[in-house]
């Protein structure tokens, strides 16, 4: 294992923004230090940071004090930087949250003081006549403001953070599944196949494989990924102005997921979406795709089956809306009543890789675990996109052993 002044050989497995802003802090940490990035796939950021909205957020959710909030407000000022060194596209169109009914108020001032406290910038209450003047379009009772909240290409991001991996000396293996992970005299052996690379720290970013990584290494069967479908509308181009940002929903603070919104994508489209549907392939973006391992892991895990118990209506509506687009265009419709079904074609998918415990909660906050050389990331859902270079810094910080 390496010491707090040499980290040796690190080795990183996945190759989406959070394992890749995590090599970036090493070599930029440790320059000299020899990095290995290894990818399952034959390209960066192929999964969850690939086909996700694109939101750089401001914080608005997070429980005060949590890694998330604390991670989020460090890693959107750290990104808008690194976008602007590297000439990212990055675009603060701003956010609203809208309340459309009485029955909402109660979450909705409760969610004003956790973005207060928060201290997400520029932030503003709204009346409903102020709406208008923000989204003309858009309708509600009462919106916070989020000028701040911002989009950007994560990919693009992902082949910049490569890039400077790779110009600092590091290596970045594409197409390189992990099969098997053994610890070996204080060191750490990553097999692919008959492929070995040794090292002295390994970091486990496997996203949708998470948990399968870290049972690799022994590590803790709980929480177990259960994976959510999140499926987009491309609104048409004459209707795309309608939307000047972002337009989103209140939350149901039962669940990690925001609701159905408007978002606005950096090459000009509009899109909504996205809706949880459970996924029965974690890394299969078609409606129909299923994956007999994947489908196994979900019956044989008790938090699967407790969680249904608890949140089968809402499974059940988040389904209609899958399966009907005139269904999922009503809830977005409440917001901005110009686009309906008629507006919109279905557009792509991502797949959320969501912990679940053994009781059947959903884990919230970041989980980020380390022994013997070993840090899992065993739960990074939005907002890791935001958040990676400060979960990079997390994590080095942990490894070196300053935090």
């Amino acid at each position: 294992m390496a010491t707090s002044s040499d980290l040796g050989t690190v080795g990183v497995v996945g190759g989406g923004i959070v394992g890749l802003a995590v090599a970036r802090e090493v070599v930029r940490r440790r320059p000299g230090t020899r990095v290995v990035v290894l990818e399952k796939e034959d390209r960066l950021g192929a999964h969850q940071t690939g086909h996700n909205s694109g939101v750089v957020h401001a914080g608005i959710y997070y429980r005060p004090g949590s890694l998330k909030a604390l991670l989020c407000t460090r890693g959107r000022d750290l990104l808008r930087d690194y976008c602007a060194e590297h000439d990212v596209p990055y675009v603060e169109c701003g956010k609203l949250v809208v309340a459309v009914d009485p029955s909402e108020s109660g979450r909705f001032d409760a969610l004003e003081r956790t973005a207060t406290e928060n201290g997400v910038p520029g932030l503003r209450r709204l009346d409903g006549r102020e709406i208008a003047e923000v989204e003309p379009h858009a309708v509600g009772i009462a919106a916070l403001h989020s000028p701040r909240t911002a989009i950007t290409d994560y990919v693009a991001v992902c082949r910049a953070l490569g890039a400077e991996i790779a110009a600092a000396g590091g290596e970045v293996r594409l197409s390189t599944p992990v099969t098997g992970v053994a610890r070996r005299g204080g060191r750490v052996d990553v097999l692919s196949g008959a492929e070995r690379v040794t090292v002295d720290e390994l970091v486990l970013c496997g996203g949708l494989q998470s948990d399968r990584l870290g049972a690799l290494v022994g590590g803790d069967p709980s929480p177990r990924i259960v994976p959510f479908r999140g499926e987009y509308m491309s609104v048409r181009t004459d209707k795309r102005e309608l939307v000047r940002g972002m337009v989103y929903p209140v939350p149901d603070p039962r669940y990690p997921f925001l609701g159905v919104h408007f978002t606005r994508r950096v090459g000009g489209g509009l899109e909504v979406g996205p809706n949880a549907v459970l996924s029965l392939d974690r890394e299969g973006y078609g409606r129909l795709a299923l994956s007999p391992r994947d489908v196994a892991g979900i019956a044989s895990w008790p938090g699967a089956w407790h969680m249904a118990r608890a949140h089968w209506r809402t499974g059940a509506r988040e389904l209609l809306g899958s399966l009907s687009v005139r269904a999922y265009m009503r809830a977005a419709q409440r917001y901005v009543p110009a686009i309906g079904a008629a507006d919109v074609r279905r557009a792509g998918s991502g797949i959320r890789a969501q912990a679940v415990e053994r009781d059947g909660t959903l884990v919230d906050d970041f989980r980020i675990d380390r022994a013997d050389g070993v840090t899992s990331v065993r739960n990074a859902p939005s907002p890791a996109a935001t958040s990676s270079l400060a979960i990079a810094e997390h994590v080095v910080d942990r490894m070196l052993g300053t935090r």
